[in-house]
Parts: C-alpha cells; structure tokens; sequence
C-alpha cells in the first residue's frame, strides 16, 4: 500500500525572511525544464484543478545534507506533544493521559500527578502542549485533552497549571481549565488539540470540526468553536482585538473559521504569523496561513472527496469570501505537528518547514519562496511509522515524536 502524500513542509519565508537555503538552490530546476513532483499518484479527487500554479504537487528534492536518526527514548504509549524546557529537558505528552519528562539522557520520569482525566478512545486524549511565556518565572504550563461533559458527551479542553518536581517525579499544582470548546458532542475524531503562543503572548488553539455533519455545518457558523482557530488569553478570556468581539451571536475567541481539522501549529518566525496545515478528507489536506476573521471554506470548498468517494458538498474548490490554501496535498499525507527551521545545526535546511506525516509515515520538508511552497522532499521513509509531532530542539536537532503504542522519541543530527 502506498505511503500517502508527502507531508508539505512549509516555512513561510516572506520577503524579509532568510535567503533560499543551498538545498534549495541545489534542487531548483531550470527555467526550461518540468520537474517531477514529489507526489506522483492520482488525485483522489477527480477532475479539480488548483486556483494557481504550484499550489500543489510541488517539484521533488533531495537534501544534499547527510543526516542520522537516534533513538533518544521509546516505549511512549502514542506520544503527541513535545516542548523543551529551559534546562534542555523535554516534556512530553502521550494520549492515554499521561504526561512526562524526558532527561538530556533519554530517562522518562513517571507520569505527572495531579493531570486531568481525559476521555479516550478514537483520536481522543491528551494532545499538545506549550509552555508560558514566563514559564522561567512561573512554572506554568499549558496542554489541550479531551475532557468529558454532561450528558455523555465531550469536548477539546485546555487547561493551565504550574509544573514542579519533588522526589516521587513531576506534579502538576493548580490545574485551571481556561477554555472549553463548546458545543459538546459525542464523537471522537477531528477534533485538533494543537497549542501555539503568539509573540503578543496571546495562545490559539486548533479546534476541528468533531467529524460529524452538524460539526461541519458548525464551521460556517460564528456561534460555536468547531473548525475554528481560537485565540485566547493565557487566562482563557477573548483579547479585545479578536475579529468577532461584540459582533451579536459571534463567540470572541475566534480567530477565523471554516477549518476541517487543524492538527499542526507553528509560528513562523520571519513573519511572526500563524501557519496551520489541517487534515481533509480524501485528498485536501491544506497549508493555510490564518488571517484575523477569515473563512478557510471548509465544507463549502475542498480539494477533497468524501470518504464515501462523493464530492464533499457540491464538489466545488473555490467560492467568493473563502481563502484559498497556500498549499494542498491530494492524495493526502495526514499531517500533524510542523516546525519551521531556524537553527545553525542544518545551514542548508534553515528557512525550511518540516511536517509530520501520520497516513504518509514520513517527515516532509519544504522550501519556500514567501508564502510559496516551492519544493517537497519526503525524510524517514524507510523507518515506517506514523510521525506524529516535529520540534527543533536547543541544540539545533530535529525531534520526532512516531504515534504508535511503542513510541518513539527521535532526534535528527548531522552525520
């Protein structure tokens, strides 16, 4: 069976970005010539064309940068988010509930007492993780989990509390939920959980659309969270300057709408703006640079199909007041967790955006030109395993998190 589609690895390198990394320069095609993309299957969905040249399929690379792949921990239960702390340490989430630290030596403490109780099953459990802005100061720390509501039903949760260590291993001290995605529902797919503070200090949240057909109604409307970007204060209250404050039957935290499944976030920091790459469903998985108020289309437009092999809607990919994607993967890669390149450790890969492949069990790395992907290159390929979440590290290393029940915690160095 085919490894699904590269994962798009975006960097948004605008104008006042760094220069074309070498491995860029190294692979980028004559004038003349028509380079083969990095995918080469059929499209699931028959018969669409991108709304403008290199919007998808963008030309293949090959890195002229060796590299090796280490072990740093495994025998993770699903891992799924990853942040360094300022001693080089690492914590680490894994969806059955459980939150750890792993030493610069590779020891996984025990789980972190005081944690939440999380809903599993599916897609379902504890997700991504940021760290306060003044966490040196603070302690405080930040993660999104799915978390049971009345009447059986769930919802995407974040909650704040501070981290501290005694003898028995880390605890987690006054835990406070600041925000709870409304309206519960019952299922337990799409359902986001990725967490990125802005420079303004201010926090979005991923929040999908629940894979329900009422949830994907929900993302053209304004009066609930699903399919949505929120942004938030770190105390959970809605910044002033959001899109959709004082707007009648508008929530305030909402940043911008019309998302299916936003699973990776990262800050690009040339620009300081906010990418996503979301999942859809077969074929359409979506770059998306989120704008303040901005509808992103989905149901009404998709690169996609339904799973049923049917047009998503009325089959269309374009409409008028709905963004188009920066960058789409058809067949898809199921993307989740990114990470832009600015470190020292890799000089020919600075500039670049890596993305975890889960469906495509690959790490893809792109080269951008702006707000343009402009080439793919398709890492780990050969290890097979569902790459859940992408960081770079202190040290200039690449981490990798592979979502299975033997996870892994990898790091990618130079050779």
């Amino acid at each position: 069976m085919r490894r699904l589609l590269p994962i798009l690895l975006l960097s948004a390198l605008a104008a006042c970005g760094p220069r074309q990394s070498q491995d860029a320069a190294a692979a980028a095609p004559a004038p003349s010539a028509s380079p083969a993309p990095a995918e080469t299957d059929p499209p699931n969905a028959r018969g669409q064309r991108p709304a403008f040249p290199g919007q998808t399929r963008a030309p293949a690379l090959t890195t002229t940068t060796a590299f090796q792949v280490q072990t740093v921990a495994k025998g993770l239960d699903h891992p799924w988010g990853e942040a360094f702390l300022p001693d080089g340490r690492m914590l680490l989430t894994e969806r059955v509930g459980r939150l750890r630290i792993l030493t610069r030596g590779g020891a996984l403490s025990p789980p972190a007492s005081g944690a939440p109780r999380v809903v599993t099953g599916e897609q379902a459990g504890l997700f991504g993780l940021a760290l306060d802005p003044g966490f040196a100061r603070n302690g405080l720390i930040y993660f999104a989990y799915m978390e049971r509501r009345p009447g059986g039903l769930s919802g995407l949760s974040v909650a704040r509390a501070k981290l501290s260590e005694a003898g028995g291993g880390p605890a987690l001290n006054g835990l406070t939920v600041i925000f709870r995605a409304q309206p519960a529902m019952s299922g337990l797919a799409n359902i986001g959980g990725r967490l990125v503070f802005a420079p303004d200090g201010t926090l979005f949240v991923t929040v999908g659309d629940r894979f329900e057909p009422t949830g994907q109604h929900d993302a053209q409307t304004l009066d609930n969270d699903l399919g949505k970007i929120i942004r938030i204060n770190p105390d959970g209250s809605a910044p002033k300057d959001n899109p959709f404050v004082g707007k009648p039957g508008a929530r305030p935290e909402i940043w911008s709408y019309g998302h299916r499944n936003p699973e990776s976030a990262a800050i690009n920091p040339w620009t300081h703006q906010l990418w996503t790459v979301e999942h859809g469903p077969r074929g359409g998985d979506e770059v998306n640079i989120p704008q303040a108020g901005k509808n992103y289309g989905w149901p009404v437009i998709s690169y996609g199909e339904d799973y049923s092999g049917r047009p998503v809607g009325q089959g269309i990919n374009a409409h008028a007041g709905m963004e188009q994607p920066i960058y789409y993967w058809d067949p898809v890669i199921a993307p989740s967790g990114m990470a832009f390149y600015d470190a020292n450790l890799f000089p020919a890969w600075k500039g670049n955006l890596f993305v975890g492949g889960l469906a495509s069990t690959h790490l893809a790395r792109l080269t951008l030109a702006g707000a343009r992907v402009v080439g793919e290159e398709w890492l780990l390929q050969d290890l097979g395993e569902r790459i859940r979440d992408v960081i770079v590290g202190p040290d200039g290393a690449l981490y990798v998190l592979t979502d299975n029940s033997n996870g892994r915690v990898l790091r990618i160095a130079p050779k």
